[in-house]
């Protein structure tokens, strides 16, 4: 079954609304500029609730071009099972924080050389768009990704919608997706309707395949 990944989770109600929704994984965004950061304070008050009353949803924290020191860090008092590295992580860095983090690469890579994780997801696809590090709405490379997911159990994100993410899951086949900006009413702000909606249409996707 595809797994569904909520990123951009900012206030408890969202957290809980995403989980009835169906999600399997809720993404906490740690990048500063970013219209959907939270303050890590207010992430570990959201998480502990959340380990205690749904321990099965696996919580990620995203950073862009944070320190070995500061991942480490926010994990631990976050109480996040997974890093997702969505900034310029060199293989050096990436290794440090094996096997608890996972590579997210902005378009389709020529490889994953150094980014190679035996647990799932192996690393995430994104689409490019030039001074964006995710939540752009911009769809990947679909026919790049399917290729990829042939060989790799990968998260496909951007871009991904309600109305699209089941064509998605039938033409790419990914191990699980990603959504953000594709389930929100506003920036940052997520829409219960648009959670299970989009929740519905990757189920659908994969009882039809």
């Amino acid at each position: 079954m595809t797994k569904i990944k909520i990123c951009g989770i900012k206030t408890l109600t969202d957290a809980f609304a995403a989980i009835e929704a169906g999600a399997d994984y809720l993404g906490f965004n740690f990048y500063s500029k970013g219209v959907r950061f939270i303050d890590k304070n207010v992430c570990a008050d959201i998480t502990s609730l959340l380990k205690h009353e749904h321990p099965q949803i696996t919580l990620v924290g995203v950073f862009v071009n944070s320190s070995v020191e500061d991942v480490r860090e926010t994990l631990e008092n976050c109480s996040l099972d997974l890093a997702q590295l969505h900034g310029d992580e060199t293989p050096e860095l990436f290794v440090q924080l094996t096997p608890r983090a996972y590579r997210a690469f902005r378009g389709i890579p020529e490889n994953i050389n150094g980014f190679e994780r035996q647990g799932v997801p192996t690393f995430l696809l994104d689409a490019s768009v030039k001074g964006m590090y995710g939540g752009s709405g911009i769809t990947a490379d679909w026919s790049g990704a399917a290729e990829l997911a042939k060989k790799y159990p990968l998260l496909l994100a951007g871009g991904l919608t309600p109305q699209n993410v089941a064509e998605a899951v039938f033409r790419v086949k990914p191990w699980g997706v990603d959504v953000a900006s594709g389930v929100e009413s506003a920036p940052g702000e997520k829409d219960p309707g648009r959670m299970k909606a989009f929740v519905q249409a990757v189920r659908y996707a994969g009882k039809k395949d």
